[in-house]
């Protein structure tokens, strides 16, 4: 008795009325808390919205969720949807491929599996190079779909050379396998970047709720195309493509509107030229449009013109090294001007504090050089060295205040070097 007297205790419940819905909270023993539905005199179309959202959303949406979520979602759907119808079509095209072969049945169950085992080969090769998609998701995450749709089409043209069916298949999958793997690996980072407040799982258990429900949408879709429009060969050939243009467009537009948060070469030269130029710092989503995915290593003139990851032995000859060790003799990395670009080299431990100091000598270095002059390379890092010391501790706090996270910088492969 006493310990059901204590329960009760512990049990505080309470009701809600809002929006014409009349709710019974109660916490439960164990801390959670259970949610009643008394009375609902809403319309039906508002009951299926929030019924959706509820599903389809994280919870507290859209609060819970950094800026561009929606837009990202929106062209996660409409990507799902245009890549399942696609794979249909490609399906039924190898399934017809195979039948024209003139093998028995065993032959070609031999070819199906020798040309998943070409997948399983893409898959490996992919995994090598987890540390440029941490670097660079957005770029992959783009790369991986058109490597998808080149699979798919050729899968989509099986048909047209049933003779080399094993070949085109495979190549195929092997397309398809190193793509899956770019996918998966790159959509962790991605999701974390609209966590807001620690709702990674939730994030990504509703996200992929999306993808499955558009991609049985998408499926349906590509079985009503592949009894009409596309049961002919000419069919498939322009309703392929345009599906493809769909998916590839749709999976740009969902990078652009993803704010990345982590530090890699071009969001800190982003950055840095930002704060140079206007003395602000911009946010994860102010710079998301900003963002070139096709080429991110190009170089800004604004952030110092900074190659970073280089060789030491290709960035640093030995004659300079004392001098340039003097200069940056606290520091975990090295600066070496040339004439075209500035190399930035770190340390094996340096962290994206060390890089964004290194950014702001080289920014420095290089808006004083257009203005003043000096008598060596030595002078300008050193008076841009000291420019930086001046304001790194409110620049970096006004820069983790914005969202960023300063702790690491992810340079892919890039080299490092240890004393």
């Amino acid at each position: 008795m006493k310990e059901h007297d204590k329960q009760s205790e512990m049990q505080v419940s309470w009701i809600e009325n809002s929006d014409s819905v009349s709710r019974h909270f109660q916490f439960e023993p164990d801390g959670r808390l259970s949610v009643k539905v008394l009375d609902d005199a809403r319309p039906v179309h508002q009951r299926v919205v929030e019924s959706f959202l509820n599903k389809f959303f994280p919870s507290g949406y859209p609060y819970s969720v950094n800026e561009g979520y929606l837009r990202y979602t929106q062209f996660r759907a409409l990507q799902h949807f245009s890549s399942a119808t696609l794979s249909v079509l490609s399906t039924q095209s190898l399934l017809f491929a195979a039948g024209l072969r003139p093998t028995p049945a065993q032959a070609t169950a031999v070819s199906w599996i020798l040309k998943d085992g070409m997948q399983h080969v893409g898959k490996l090769i992919c995994s090598n190079l987890g540390a440029r998609m941490d670097s660079e998701p957005k770029r992959w995450r783009i790369f991986a779909d058109v490597l998808y749709d080149l699979g798919t089409g050729l899968e989509v043209l099986s048909p047209l050379c049933p003779h080399l069916f094993l070949e085109i298949a495979g190549l195929g999958n092997f397309a398809k396998g190193m793509a899956v793997v770019a996918a998966r690996a790159t959509r962790l980072p991605i999701y974390s970047s609209f966590a807001k407040e620690g709702n990674l799982s939730d994030l990504f258990a509703k996200g992929e709720a999306i993808s499955t429900l558009f991609n049985v949408v998408g499926i349906g879709a590509g079985i009503q195309l592949a009894s009409t429009v596309c049961s002919s060969m000419q069919g498939k050939l322009v309703v392929g493509p345009l599906l493809s243009i769909v998916h590839i467009y749709c999976v740009v537009e969902e990078m652009r509107a993803t704010p990345v948060n982590t530090l890699n070469p071009q969001r800190m030269a982003l950055i840095v030229a930002d704060f140079v130029k206007t003395g602000k710092i911009s946010s994860p989503a102010d710079l998301r449009y900003q963002e070139n995915l096709l080429l991110p290593g190009r170089l800004i003139k604004d952030a110092g013109n900074v190659k970073v990851g280089r060789a030491f032995h290709k960035v640093v000859k030995p004659s300079r090294l004392p001098e340039l060790k003097e200069i940056f003799s606290e520091e975990r990395f090295l600066l070496n001007r040339g004439n075209k670009w500035t190399d930035m080299i770190l340390e094996r431990n340096a962290t994206g504090e060390d890089a964004l100091r290194g950014w702001l000598v080289a920014a420095y270095a290089e808006s004083m050089d257009k203005y003043s002059y000096y008598e060596s390379n030595a002078s300008v890092l050193q008076d841009a060295y000291e420019r930086m010391n001046s304001i790194f501790t409110p620049f970096l706090s006004e820069l983790q205040a914005k969202g960023w996270h300063t702790d690491r910088f992810l340079d892919g492969t890039g080299s490092r070097f240890a004393w």
